[in-house]
């Protein structure tokens, strides 16, 4: 199972279901979590260690943006995606090596509703 976690809020930050659902990935040998890099980043900005803990989870695997993912965040920036989304739509989308894409696992998944070719899993809210 591959995911692309989308994890730039505080909302997600402070989720303890959200927090499982990661660290519950390294117990099933085919199940990665790959973090778009720019995700821990913008939550790092708003806690604080965050970008730590998440980098520190073994079935996590912090993707860069190469030049492609430079180019389709620009494109998305453009038509007015928020920048903390537009890498985690960038990897959900089809691509040679992930023909269905990726799942973005998110705690608000209306964010992505108006995206073409994002799937997503909604994550437990916790306040």
């Amino acid at each position: 199972m591959a995911l692309t976690t989308q994890l730039p809020a505080d909302p997600v930050a402070r989720n303890s279901p959200a927090s499982h659902f990661v660290a519950n990935t390294e117990h099933g040998p085919t199940r990665h979590v790959y973090v778009p890099a720019l995700c821990p980043a913008a939550a790092h900005g708003m806690r604080k260690g965050i970008a730590e803990h998440i980098g520190a989870l073994p079935a996590v695997e912090i993707v860069e943006l190469d030049f492609a993912g430079a180019s389709s965040v620009g494109a998305l920036l453009r038509d007015g995606v928020e920048r903390r989304l537009g890498h985690a739509v960038h990897l959900s989308r089809p691509t040679v090596d992930w023909p269905d894409g990726r799942h973005v696992v998110t705690v608000d998944p209306d964010l992505h509703a108006d995206m073409p070719l994002v799937r997503t899993i909604r994550l437990p809210y916790q306040r």
